[in-house]
């Protein structure tokens, strides 16, 4: 099992960069493959970016990609979404999420989840 918390958001302005950061408790981080989904109010909960175990393979949602970057450090047993460019669209509640899988962008294929992290950007 592992437990994951969220960190890093805010308030920003259309245009800024922001950097989440979610940290992983236990001794397998390497074992699995994470992702950030992201939901605003009144609207499901949807898929930004996933990590595979090693790093080496990332894959986003066209809505995020150019201006989001995902990373991992296993060593620190942290996964790091930097954002540029954000937009007032991007508001939302983001969430990390592990899975078993090898890379996965659907919520119903992660198996754990953190309490998430509300990121607003104002126009």
């Amino acid at each position: 099992q592992v437990q994951l918390v969220e960190s890093g958001g805010g308030l920003v302005q259309t245009g800024d960069s922001l950097r989440l950061s979610c940290a992983a408790s236990g001794r397998t981080f390497s074992s699995y493959a994470m992702g950030w989904f992201r939901q605003a109010p009144g609207k499901e909960r949807e898929f930004v970016a996933g990590i595979s175990r090693s790093g080496d393979s990332t894959t986003y949602a066209d809505s995020v990609k150019g201006r989001f970057t995902l990373s991992r450090d296993n060593a620190k047993n942290t996964v790091y979404l930097q954002m540029n460019s954000l937009k007032p669209e991007d508001t939302a509640v983001y969430y990390c999420a592990a899975t078993f899988l090898t890379l996965a962008t659907t919520r119903g294929s992660y198996n754990y989840w953190g309490q998430g992290t509300q990121v607003t950007v104002s126009s």
